[in-house]
């Protein structure tokens, strides 16, 4: 499907906040979906479990980490007043759509994102606000851009169904490697600009997907699955090295394979 970006002072999201629970942002609506967040109280370490959840409508999608040429990856940033800091956001396999230069991933149905975040702050109160910038898209792709506001406050319980959402969130994450679902073997030939993977699958998981996530400097083509040769099959990725260090050397790669009701992540690196 053909994406081009909506004109900002044409389509640009409304914001509706709705009221919210403890531990759990506003709604903040736009044409196509919506967004809150999601937090449990700090753990003991400063860990603090939280989600960012897109609720979207029917038709409407959203992107993955690495969208492709004609996407809109998820930004997330924190106001370090608040005295939260932001370690990472976790993906679930996301879905490939279109095919050529439209071709994008992304997610077709609501999803959540699980946030690695930390305390900073020895405030007993914390007051975690969080912007986040991405697309939604129909027809047309949408900018979409809101705060959310969240009071996590010293001595609160967590709402149990907030923990659920939390939970079945990072339950939907693709799983580490294991002895019948990893990579056995990965080169990049540098002459053909191609990465070569040999990758064991579960049985009767068929034909995988492939998904793939660089630094900056780094595009992916689309993924070509030999035949299967066993319980591995080859798969060759088409890079392109771009910017001021075209190389792949100490540039780590994160590679997500969804093969039938399973998924995987692990991280790729050359020398």
């Amino acid at each position: 499907m053909a994406q081009r970006l909506a004109k900002a002072s044409l389509l640009a999201a409304i914001f509706l906040p709705v009221p919210s629970q403890a531990a759990t942002s506003a709604w903040v609506t736009s044409p196509g979906g919506a967004i809150r967040l999601v937090a449990s109280q700090p753990k003991p370490d400063g860990s603090i479990p939280a989600i960012l959840e897109i609720k979207l409508e029917p038709g409407w999608k959203t992107y993955w980490r690495d969208p492709g040429a004609s996407g809109i990856p998820p930004q997330i940033t924190l106001d370090p007043a608040g005295g939260v800091a932001l370690e990472s956001i976790r993906f679930p396999a996301p879905k490939t759509f279109g095919e050529g230069p439209g071709r994008y991933v992304g997610y077709d149905s609501s999803v959540a994102f699980p946030l690695a975040l930390r305390r900073v702050s020895g405030e007993k109160d914390l007051a975690v606000r969080v912007s986040v910038f991405l697309g939604v898209c129909q027809d047309i792709c949408i900018p979409f851009q809101g705060t959310l506001d969240l009071a996590l406050k010293s001595g609160d319980f967590d709402n149990p169904l907030d923990s659920v959402r939390i939970e079945k969130a990072v339950a939907s994450l693709p799983e580490p490697p294991s002895e019948d679902f990893r990579i056995a073997k990965a080169d990049f030939d540098e002459d053909a600009g191609i990465i070569r993977l040999d990758l064991r699958l579960p049985q009767g998981a068929g034909k995988p997907e492939i998904f793939l996530a660089g630094p900056a400097g780094l595009s992916f083509g689309a993924p070509v699955a030999g035949d299967p040769a066993g319980a591995e099959r080859r798969i060759d990725i088409p890079v392109k090295l771009a910017g001021k260090e075209p190389t792949m050397a100490g540039k780590p790669i994160t590679l997500t394979v969804r093969a039938g009701a399973r998924s995987m992540e692990t991280t790729l690196a050359f020398d």
